[in-house]
């Protein structure tokens, strides 16, 4: 099966992935310890398995090498989730303000009032600090002049201040 899900058989593959999808799913949920965090590595290693299959070459066992691939996948989201923490930190800090908690809701909270930003301050912030563009890139990206962007991101601070309120910074 695994022979001819390389090959590119569609229902090999389709059976492969329904046979080990619990075993992916339970090391995602023992390492993550989160259930919605070790459904979506689930669903990556799944994405990912159709093109790294090609790259099984029998050296070890299938289900070990499904392994590494898991906890590859595992890493890679606690890396984007650190890093998503770090960004949203270093957006709310100012000179006069302490770090955000490390805390999943506030992170949710604040990028929910980004949304309800006008639309040029959220593009900013959503350009800067969630795909992580320099004020130049983002300039780029929305056509404007880098001042502009700065000018933005300054607005949507000072407007999250007001709409998250002084605990959340």
């Amino acid at each position: 099966m695994i022979e001819r899900a390389r090959q590119g058989d569609r229902d090999a593959f389709g059976l492969l992935v329904e046979r080990h999808y619990d075993f992916v799913h339970s090391v995602a949920w023992r390492w993550s310890g989160n259930v919605d965090d070790a459904e979506d590595i689930a669903q990556t290693v799944c994405a990912r398995l159709g093109g790294a299959i090609r790259a099984f070459r029998g050296a070890s066992r299938f289900r070990t090498w499904l392994y590494t691939l898991t906890l590859n996948a595992v890493r890679d989201q606690q890396r984007r989730q650190s890093r998503e923490r770090r960004q949203v930190a270093r957006f709310l800090t100012d000179p006069t303000s302490a770090v955000v908690h490390d805390d999943q809701g506030q992170i949710e909270a604040l990028w929910e009032a980004v949304r309800q930003l006008p639309e040029k301050q959220s593009d900013a912030v959503l350009l800067v600090y969630g795909e992580g563009l320099s004020h130049a890139a983002a300039a780029d990206v929305l056509g404007c002049a880098e001042a502009t962007i700065s000018w933005h991101v300054h607005e949507a601070r000072k407007r999250l201040k007001i709409l998250l309120g002084r605990e959340m910074v």
